[in-house]
């Protein structure tokens, strides 16, 4: 019997040969192509070296998909690079196909991804998976005219454009820096500018000052792009794009804007991307994912409201918008331009060390834009004795009321729904579900209490600390309100905007009545004669680091919509909010605020004045990590957090589950200038225990609350 011959046993399959890989020709001139393969596994996080078949030799180029056989299976992947001679030793096994000869990461891009990615300890493949979307092949395969080898944006584009009416008034006018940035942006050079925006007329808004500034850097033969948190604000910014002369952009067209947000749909998005892709939009306006938008030839990059947590990706590695932004801005020689009607501690810490500066105005056009602020407290609604104690007092009441006869007015809820939440009638315990303990709910005037984690309805509820079975409201949501206030004002129309029951654009000139929640209120025309703000205790009560300066984005969001106090503008805050946020609102002063916050921050060590890394987890897998990083930290913690997100994957909690398995958190603190030593280390740390297939962790660098 031959040595080479394997026997098998009767009646079982024959063992399966392994296929050695047929042979295929290979490229002649730059034979070895770097693949980045998506996985996001952090020791896979690297190039891996292919052959380039002979046959794929013109399309695979640098910033195509291809498909590569790895790990016993095909997958997906990016081509970032061809060279001469392998770093590998062994034979490379070829490309199997190029998905498409669409070139989608561009060298910029790969070098912006490859530093957030630093930044957060992440994986390129997670960053990527943001920035470029899915491919979609229809929109390929359409056809538009375009010239051939374009470079950019085209330098005279403008001057085919409708030109702007000259006697327009300039949005940048009332800021004193604000002329010499535009001057900046158009010769081409990279200014870095934290602009605190106010509200104004039509023509003057905060859209319109964006509109201005991207005209700027088309005017120097530059692209744009402009990010912000929401659709709505995208659809603004589009208007004044529009009315400043630059126009949307259309297949076969030549310069434009074009709109880049997941609610656009596959094929709108991965057109809108193939657009700036090829060179042929030159001005992109999104959201957060926009920030990895494609743009040829950038000059201007903006972030509006940079302080909303919209702008931070809920998904791996977490970056945030502002931060990838200000990447970008640093790695292409682009401006930057952040702002918002309220300035974060983070951003104030750039105008502190001289990072950025600043663009704000001059107390007198402040007082001159904005409308009266008056904060309804305890204190000064003492004197209304048991009236001043109401929801809505009698002074706000007035200021509804005297408002209507002038036009719409505005009334900010910080709830949506009827009743979120409620509580027992006689001894105020928090009501829960008595079959899951989640918080229970009034859905609707006509129904019973529910639980807002099963559903269930608890129509038989008793409380167990006292057996009363009757319920008190803590929380009065939008709907709620607005029923109260229909029967209080029963002429007047009424107006809900929310996510409830949708979210309202616009209101005309005449007089409404409009309750809305925070970021749901809509545009009235001239502006709102009178806005109420709600429940302000409630505002600045809930927990987080960051609570003073997201109220004051509530509430200023809603007073920015208030015509001016020339005009009869009134903002009245009803409740007794944290003192702080309060008279920042009074003074409309959110640098004011910002500058407190930081200084604060930094005195308790707290970020952004530190660098912080949350680490989630296992508590073995916690202290595995923080004892591999050595003593480059002041490590805090870890203490027991309930958080489902921390456990690895299909553990579940018990009662009788290990004290190591329970998520913890421990947060590493660290000075600035030490923290990409801290955050190279962690990400070599997280790496080697991937290898190892060691109980994963969730890192959250910078993350956006810690409380």
């Amino acid at each position: 019997m031959d040595g080479g011959e394997q026997l098998a046993l009767s009646g079982l399959p024959a063992p399966r040969r392994r296929r050695a890989p047929a042979s295929v020709p290979i490229a002649e001139h730059l034979p070895v192509a770097e693949v980045v393969v998506e996985r996001s596994q952090p020791h896979l996080d690297r190039v891996f070296e292919y052959a380039v078949p002979a046959a794929l030799a013109e399309v695979a180029r640098p910033g195509v998909r291809v498909r590569v056989r790895f790990g016993g299976q095909d997958l997906d992947g990016y081509l970032v690079a061809r060279h001469a001679t392998p770093t590998h030793g062994g034979t490379l096994a070829p490309l199997r196909r190029v998905v498409s000869p669409e070139r989608v990461l561009d060298d910029d891009v790969l070098a912006l991804a490859r530093a957030v990615a630093a930044r957060y300890a992440g994986s390129l493949a997670d960053v990527l998976r943001l920035a470029v979307p899915p491919r979609h092949a229809r929109v390929e395969a359409e056809q538009w005219v375009a010239p051939e080898g374009l470079p950019g944006p085209v330098a005279g584009a403008a001057s085919s454009e409708p030109e702007v009416d000259p006697t327009k008034a300039d949005p940048w006018s009332g800021y004193p820096g604000g002329a010499a940035f535009l001057r900046r942006v158009s010769d081409g050079q990279a200014p870095r500018a934290v602009w605190q925006a106010l509200p104004g007329p039509a023509g003057q808004q905060w859209a319109d000052a964006v509109a201005a500034a991207v005209r700027a850097a088309r005017t120097g033969g530059r692209g744009a792009l402009v990010v912000v948190p929401s659709a709505a604000q995208v659809v603004e910014v589009e208007r004044a794009l529009t009315g400043a002369g630059v126009p949307a952009w259309a297949p076969g067209a030549v310069g434009g804007w074009v709109r880049l947000v997941a609610d656009a749909g596959p094929a709108g998005r991965y057109r809108a991307f193939l657009a700036a892709s090829r060179g042929l939009a030159d001005v992109v306006v999104g959201t957060r994912a926009a920030a990895f938008a494609p743009v040829r030839r950038l000059g201007l990059v903006v972030c509006w409201d940079e302080a909303d947590h919209l702008h931070t990706e809920p998904r791996a590695p977490y970056p945030h918008a502002r931060e990838t932004l200000a990447l970008r801005s640093e790695a292409q020689g682009a401006a930057l331009l952040v702002g918002g009607f309220v300035r974060s501690a983070a951003v104030q810490r750039w105008v502190q060390t001289g990072w950025a500066h600043p663009l704000v105005t001059g107390r007198e056009t402040v007082r001159a834009r904005t409308p009266r602020v008056t904060a309804l407290t305890s204190v000064e609604l003492a004197r209304e004795g048991a009236a001043g104690a109401a929801r809505l007092p009698g002074a706000a009441w007035r200021a509804l009321h005297d408002g209507l006869t002038r036009g719409p007015v505005l009334v900010q809820v910080p709830r949506a729904g009827y009743l979120p939440a409620v509580a027992c009638r006689r001894c105020r315990a928090t009501a829960r579900c008595p079959s899951c303990s989640g918080p229970l709910h009034v859905p609707r005037a006509t129904g019973g209490p529910q639980c807002r984690w099963c559903g269930r309805l608890a129509t038989d509820w008793r409380c167990p600390e006292c057996s009363d079975t009757g319920l008190r409201s803590v929380r009065v949501g939008s709907e709620r309100t607005a029923e109260e206030l229909g029967r209080a004002f029963p002429g007047a129309r009424l107006v809900v905007s929310g996510a409830a029951g949708g979210v309202v654009d616009r209101v005309g000139a005449a007089a409404a009545l409009v309750v809305a929640t925070p970021g749901a209120e809509p545009r009235a025309d001239g502006g709102y004669a009178a806005a109420v703000l709600l429940d302000a205790a409630t505002v600045t009560a809930r927990p987080g680091l960051d609570t003073a300066e997201q109220a004051l984005k509530t509430w200023l969001g809603a007073a920015a919509l208030v015509r001016p106090v020339g005009e009869g503008g009134v903002v009245l805050l009803v409740g007794d909010g944290a003192p702080v946020p309060t008279q920042a609102l009074v003074r409309w002063d959110p640098a004011g605020l910002a500058e407190r916050e930081l200084a604060e921050r930094a005195e308790l060590g707290l970020p952004p004045a530190v660098h912080l890394v949350a680490v989630d987890g296992p508590r073995e897998a916690v202290e595995a990590v923080v004892a591999g990083l050595g003593g480059l930290t002041t490590v805090l913690g870890p203490i027991p957090i309930d958080d489902a997100a921390a456990r690895p994957q299909g553990a579940e909690q018990g009662v009788l589950e290990p004290e190591t398995r329970r998520p913890v958190r421990a947060l590493l603190r660290t000075p600035w200038a030490s923290s990409a030593a801290l955050v190279a280390d962690l990400a070599a740390v997280l790496a080697t225990r991937s290898a190892r297939r060691e109980t994963p962790v969730r890192v959250q660098v910078e993350p956006l609350d810690i409380i």
